[in-house]
Order: C-alpha cells, then sequence, then structure tokens
C-alpha cells in the first residue's frame, strides 16, 4: 500500500500536469488550424 502511494505521489502528479498542458494547448492548436484555413482561402483567392 505505502508503494502504491509513493507511486501515485510520484507519477500521479506530473501526469495530471501533463493532461492538462495538453488540453490548454489542443485548443490553441485548432485555432491555429482553422487560422491557417482562412489564409490558405484568403491567398487561393488573390491569385
Amino acid at each position: 500500500m505505502d508503494q502504491l502511494l509513493t507511486y501515485t505521489a510520484n507519477f500521479g502528479f506530473p501526469i495530471v500536469i501533463s493532461l492538462y498542458l495538453l488540453v490548454r494547448i489542443e485548443g490553441k492548436l485548432e485555432e491555429l488550424t482553422a487560422s491557417i484555413n482562412e489564409l490558405s482561402k484568403t491567398i487561393a483567392t488573390k491569385f
């Protein structure tokens, strides 16, 4: 039982932080993808 708590303390926190950061980055990547697609369409209509 003590070893399980040690593993949770050592690995649980980094996993939670990693998941939190991945969720935040995912939203920003979706916005970036949308902006790139919009830019591609704008460039295509100019030429």
